[in-house]
């Protein structure tokens, strides 16, 4: 896998930060407090530049407000989930919806559809928080990342792959609330990817599909599987 400068930590679960050729940091579902899977259980001290949020569930929207307010990153998500982030105080979000694009922190960030759903608890409640998503990033080294999301895999994984041609995809595996290893290896085979980096597996009993069960479903597929460990980074 070459990061051609980039270097890409996976903090467990979803939750992955990419330090750029510039020196920012961007956060992909920062999840950190709670996360059982992290060995970070404090929000980032340092600096972050950009927070990009998938869907409105806690194991992905995680200490997102904590960080926007300690270092007023831009934050990046779709339309209702920034309007609920902006009614608690995050101040510097960029709303913007599925097929959509744009820059900030020396990235392209395309949001793409995910197959999953949205909603944040709060007081006992369930408020709606958009459409879940998924992401592409086009690095200024030219370097493309596809970070899934939660989805299930769908056909128009191949419409990523026309369009965006993404070098790493970040899947989640864990089966039972996304897909499973089998299924992760379908979308593999839509996607095209050079390098597949497994995600959302491990984290909770409920979570059984295995990195060494997806490796077997795609040994044929040609592609480089990396099976990272949480607080692991790749330069």
């Amino acid at each position: 896998m070459d990061l051609q400068g980039l270097k890409l930590t996976w903090l467990g679960h979803s939750n992955f930060r990419i330090l750029n050729t510039g020196g920012q940091v961007v956060l992909i579902d920062p999840w950190f407090t709670e996360n059982p899977a992290s060995p970070e259980k404090s929000i980032p001290k340092k600096k972050v530049d950009l927070v990009l949020i998938t869907h409105g569930h806690f194991d992905h929207l995680g200490d997102a407000i904590e960080i926007a307010k300690k270092h007023g990153p831009k934050v990046i998500g779709i339309f209702e989930l920034c309007a609920w982030l902006q009614k608690k105080g995050v101040e510097n979000c960029s709303p913007m919806n599925l097929g959509g694009s744009q820059s900030a922190a020396d990235v392209r960030v395309t949001m793409v559809p995910a197959r999953h759903s949205s909603g944040i608890q709060e007081d006992g409640q369930m408020i709606y928080a958009g459409e879940p998503c998924g992401y592409v990033m086009e690095f200024e080294n030219g370097v493309k990342i596809y970070h899934a999301g939660d989805t299930a895999v769908f056909s128009d994984m191949q419409l990523i792959h026309e369009l965006y041609r993404p070098d790493i995809a970040l899947l989640p595996i864990g089966d039972h609330y996304t897909m499973g290893p089998r299924e992760a290896a379908c979308a593999v085979s839509l996607l095209r990817p050079k390098t597949v980096i497994p995600m959302h597996f491990g984290t909770f009993p409920a979570l059984t599909g295995t990195a060494d069960e997806f490796k077997k479903h795609v040994e044929d597929l040609g592609v480089e599987v990396v099976v990272m460990k949480p607080g692991q980074t790749i330069e």
